[in-house]
């Protein structure tokens, strides 16, 4: 086709490229994979390579299928093709999402698979209603197996390709005892009746269209004379398999991606699909982007080097010209609080400065290490905003536990009293609820005590009537337990003799664990409190503060290094790098190597995000659910290149012995915990120097005095002692066992410590 009329010299948009993005946008015949690392400039490839070949006239609009991940990126990608070539770029009807390209697919050919063009897109909720039906005509315990946990093994089987003819038969053992496939396919069946599809059927469907039906691929064989494909390492297996069918036409298949940013495997993403790409196309061209165009070189370089450590990987090495920049600091704490502490007075030095708040950003590898950070910038006024998310105590999971602490306290609350009286679900409606309202206000008396009355009468019936006189005597046995047991116990209690936790447990929706992890850091949250009251109070005045900091513009942003994916600061602060948190131990245990290998491409994602400043924490102690716990520091801290890392304190970054020795500490009061489990490369490292370079007493972070018990030797301490911890605070000797104390705090209670950790009071 010849160039397109009035169309601008090839060279205002291939100007400025460097000649690697060139040869990506200039090769456009045949496959083409391009690897494209962190802030190397993939999205200007992708956008020029489309002008060039809509202003060379090698395809019309519609002849090029491009595919993006996000609507936001679709709209990004014809905004900038748009401004490349001086005018619309007609539509570029085939731009789009996997899923808006796939549904336009098939409402065209829905009869081929039992549909009409008019078919419905369910959402999450009418998937699942529909699923309860299906599940009760079953007579199926719906309580333990799920409609939720149903629909999450149909998305599972959807991503991979599977119909349910297509599912290997032990895979029905996976529901209500080998019914998982019976309900996938009656499920299926359903949907055809009601001319409906979910979100995992639209591309499901496409790819029984095409196998099924050979004359109707070769019609969009001659239709596409080109595919561009962005984020490509986030392709599932249905999205891999849609994709291979749809290029064997023209082969000129052009995918861009980074194996080393594939992070949600957790979600079907096949990091393979990048990998054999080449497999799959024989004679493709691999092009590799590799100038950074973001951070700096000590950034770079020292996430290159953590990412080498990675097996499965196509191999490239980031650099940028702008040399030098500050080295990637590691700073080793005594715990978590302490931790929010220096990043937020980090933070503050950073605004002194006349920088802005909204250039610095924490990415967390939990949703659960956020607490100690915004309880912190709450304290001090720091404008910060969570970003994939709600904050903390805004989490619909901690409201909830938060409405039967307030209950407790107060039976006059009843907005607390209406968030709870039916979460978990007891069988009590809206009609119910509105009884006791009407009730309430006619007798000038709260919900509580309404409810008292009308169950002792024939206003309400049935299992609600039941369920609130049940509710009731919860309440009253709850509050009777108030001055027997502790009010981290008490609350625990409440959460699992109300069923709340267990709702959680059955619902096996993916936020569900980060639900439950939520709750054992609210526990974890209500210790620092010496009663429920107090602690209630304390949660009042953070929200009050909370709501007029909301306002603030310039803000720091807090998310989990999943959410920063695609986004870039001056200054990123990396907190909570410690074995079993970072790499994540559940990660490690169900995926094995794989799952060690995408952690590590989380933390590579984690310092490619900083432009200026890459800050890593790691803490000697961190609470977890409720009890202490030494922590080693995470292997991919050993993993850094030493000429591009440097060990920080509170004062800054320096190379000198001493901070070392601050750090080493740290390391050696986590290895003389945990003897009995993994030692860490980095330990192993910094104990051969420590003899030599680190001779003085060794102190964390903080400046506190650490005494290491020599191994094989009885405790100097007896029963009865009273001691000091600088944790803990004082307490007295309850039991020894070698070096190991046994110590009846009284603020903390009883804690096992070592010796080495506490000093005669």
């Amino acid at each position: 086709m010849p160039t397109r009329p009035g169309a601008p010299a090839a060279g205002a948009y291939l100007e400025g490229l460097n000649p690697e993005q060139r040869d990506a946008v200039v090769s456009v015949e045949g496959p083409l994979l391009v690897l494209a690392g962190a802030g190397t400039g993939k999205t200007r490839v992708l956008t020029c390579r489309l002008a060039h070949i809509l202003n060379n006239g090698m395809a019309y609009p519609s002849q090029i299928l491009s595919v993006t991940f996000t609507n936001k990126a679709a709209r990004e990608m014809r905004h900038r093709v748009s401004e490349l070539l001086g005018q619309t770029t007609e539509g570029l009807p085939w731009l789009g999402t996997f899923h808006s390209i796939a549904a336009k697919i098939l409402r065209i050919h829905a009869e081929l698979v039992g549909l009409k063009s008019n078919f419905t897109i369910l959402d999450t909720d009418d998937q699942i209603r529909l699923l309860k039906q299906i599940i009760k005509a079953e007579n199926i315990d719906d309580k333990k197996w799920t409609a939720r946990y149903m629909a999450s093994l149909i998305d599972a089987w959807k991503n991979k390709g599977l119909t349910p003819g297509k599912c290997d038969p032990s895979e029905k053992y996976k529901f209500a005892e080998g019914k998982g496939l019976i309900i996938y396919k009656t499920y299926q069946d359903r949907l055809k009746v009601l001319n409906a599809a979910d979100f995992g059927d639209l591309l499901l469907h496409n790819l029984t269209i095409f196998q099924n039906n050979p004359d109707v691929l070769a019609r969009y064989h001659a239709k596409f004379r080109y595919i561009l494909v962005d984020e490509y390492q986030d392709t599932n297996v249905c999205q891999y398999l849609w994709l291979r069918l749809l290029a064997q036409g023209s082969n000129n298949v052009c995918v861009v991606g980074d194996d080393d940013q594939s992070i949600y495997g957790w979600r079907g993403a096949e990091v393979d699909n990048i990998l054999r790409f080449e497999s799959d196309f024989p004679g493709a061209k691999v092009i590799r982007l590799e100038r950074n165009y973001r951070s700096t070189e000590h950034i770079l370089a020292a996430a290159s080097g953590l990412i080498s450590s990675n097996k499965d990987r196509l191999g490239k090495t980031l650099w940028t010209e702008d040399d030098g920049g500050h080295k990637v600091s590691v700073t080793g704490v005594w715990d978590a609080p302490a931790e929010a502490r220096i990043i937020s007075t980090d933070i503050e030095n950073w605004y002194s400065k006349g920088r802005k708040y909204s250039d610095v950003a924490i990415l967390v590898r939990a949703s659960r290490q956020m607490r100690s950070f915004e309880e912190r910038f709450i304290q001090i006024g720091l404008p910060y905003k969570v970003i994939g998310g709600p904050r903390f105590f805004e989490r619909q999971e901690i409201r909830d536990a938060h409405a039967y602490m307030r209950l407790l306290v107060n039976d006059t609350d009843d907005l607390a009293f209406e968030r709870v009286v039916n979460t978990p679900k007891r069988g009590i409606g809206a009609t119910s609820i509105q009884k006791l309202q009407r009730a309430a206000r006619s007798m000038g008396v709260s919900l509580e005590t309404a409810t008292r009355e009308l169950t002792k009468t024939d206003e309400i019936r049935g299992k609600a009537r039941s369920s609130l006189r049940a509710f009731c005597l919860d309440l009253d046995r709850w509050r009777a337990m108030q001055g027997t047991m502790r009010h981290t116990n008490l609350a625990e209690q409440i959460l699992d003799e109300s069923g709340y936790t267990q709702m959680w447990r059955d619902n096996k929706d993916a936020k569900s664990a980060g639900r439950l992890e939520n709750l054992k850091e609210l526990i974890q949250a209500m210790n620092e409190f010496d009663t429920l009251p107090a602690y209630l109070e304390h949660i009042s005045l953070v929200m009050d503060v909370d709501k007029s900091n909301g306002v603030e513009e310039d803000q720091v942003s807090l998310m989990t290094l999943h959410s920063a994916k695609g986004l870039e600061f001056p200054l990123v602060f990396l907190p909570g790098w410690e074995e079993g948190m970072f790499p994540s131990q559940k990660s490690m245990d169900e995926s094995g190597m794989a799952g060690l290998e995408e952690e590590r491409r989380l933390a590579y994602v984690g310092i490619t995000r900083a432009r200026e400043q890459a800050k890593i924490y790691f803490a000697a102690n961190r609470q977890v659910y409720g009890s202490w716990q030494s922590s080693l520091p995470s292997r991919f801290i050993d993993e850094l290149p030493p000429a591009h890392v440097e060990a920080a304190s509170e004062s800054g970054l320096h190379d000198s012995g001493a901070v070392a020795e601050r750090v080493a500490s740290s390391f050696a009061r986590s290895f003389e915990e945990n003897k009995s489990g993994p030692v860490s490369p980095g330990w192993q490292r910094f104990q051969q120097n420590k003899t030599k370079s680190f001779g003085r007493a060794p102190k964390d972070i903080e400046g506190h005095a650490v005494r290491r018990p020599a191994k094989g030797k009885s405790s100097n301490y007896n029963k009865g002692d009273r001691v000091f911890h600088q944790k803990f605070g004082y307490g007295l000797v309850t039991e020894t066992d070698g070096t190991k104390l046994t110590v009846a705090f009284e603020k903390a209670g009883e804690k096992k410590v070592l010796d080495g950790f506490v000093e005669r009071a």
